[in-house]
């Protein structure tokens, strides 16, 4: 029984670090990588971030594939992973955070006018506007579950009028949840910032298409940190042409990396950054090889996928 770490893509941990830190949580756990796989009929456990086209077809035995990160949707239909395979992924606390810390970041830059002051001083310009108070501004969080309901916590507890929308009804004390065609309607219609932070499936797959962007208020600002599938890119560049909203921040999109060649990188009213709002695995790593030791042991997995629903 082991556990064969393959990434998937650049720009992240090494795979050769991730295996240091889950060999000091489980000394004796067999851990390898993908550069020394050793014979791939040992292996029953797969972590990674992106599962590769042909991988699951070359480990025969192959019973689960842990997800380094919370978003399953390429995993779960991939062609190449036979319907016994499990799937878990993660809800670690830290990464979480850093998620909601991202989505308060683009708030308060908004809020405190952080990119009219700059502007004013690349024309050394003395030009004091006052800041938004924040019980003047509505945050509207898309996706009520383990990293959307901190973000509504946090933006609640820094003093946003902050509403929340979700497939099931939530209850978040200081935060107005809704759920249904109508309370998503509400909200866009409300909202000074939108922080998109639901699951790819296909009920959310352009979820913010053409018309439920032109409900949103002039000026307002879409943060998404959830997946790309959630935007209806064609549609959002018209929409800030028309700014309904104003402006997006887009730390996922529907092509990682994004082509040089994407117009998105030059729109006035974008900012894009490279998928980078939760990074750090933290407490996570403790339920890589947890799950390692459960399957070995025949136990319940830890954040097991209901590979028909997606998540």
């Amino acid at each position: 029984m082991a556990l064969l770490i393959e990434i998937g893509h650049r720009g992240w941990y090494s795979e050769e670090a991730l295996a240091a830190e889950f060999r000091k949580l489980s000394p004796t756990a067999d851990i390898r990588t993908a550069d020394a796989p050793g014979d791939l009929s040992d292996i029953t456990m797969l972590a990674v971030s992106s599962l590769k086209s042909d991988l699951p077809t070359r480990l025969p035995n192959l019973q689960l594939v842990q997800k380094l990160g919370a978003g399953v949707e390429t995993i779960v239909n991939h062609p190449s992973l036979a319907p016994q395979v499990r799937v878990a992924r993660l809800k670690p606390q830290e990464p979480a955070r850093e998620i909601a810390q991202y989505c308060l970041a683009y708030v308060l830059r908004g809020t405190r006018n952080m990119n009219y002051h700059e502007k004013a001083q690349s024309r050394a310009a003395w030009d004091p506007i006052a800041p938004h108070r924040p019980q003047e501004v509505t945050v509207g969080v898309l996706g009520l579950g383990h990293i959307g309901g901190l973000t509504a916590e946090l933006m609640r507890d820094m003093g946003f009028n902050t509403m929340g929308w979700s497939r099931s009804q939530k209850d978040i004390e200081g935060v107005t949840c809704l759920t249904g065609d109508q309370g998503l309607n509400s909200l866009l219609s409300s909202c000074d910032y939108l922080c998109a932070i639901l699951p790819a499936t296909e009920a959310t797959r352009d979820l913010l298409n053409a018309k439920r962007l032109a409900l949103m208020k002039e000026g307002a600002t879409v943060i998404n940190a959830g997946r790309g599938s959630l935007i209806d890119e064609t549609a959002l560049a018209s929409a800030l042409d028309q700014r309904r909203p104003g402006h997006a921040v887009l730390d996922v999109l529907r092509t990682e990396p994004l082509p040089s060649d994407n117009p998105l990188w030059r729109h006035p009213h974008v900012t894009i950054t490279p998928h980078v709002s939760g990074w750090h695995l933290g407490d996570a790593l403790g339920d890589v090889v947890e799950n390692l030791r459960r399957l070995t042991a025949g136990e319940p997995l830890l954040h097991e996928v209901d590979r028909s629903r997606g998540y």
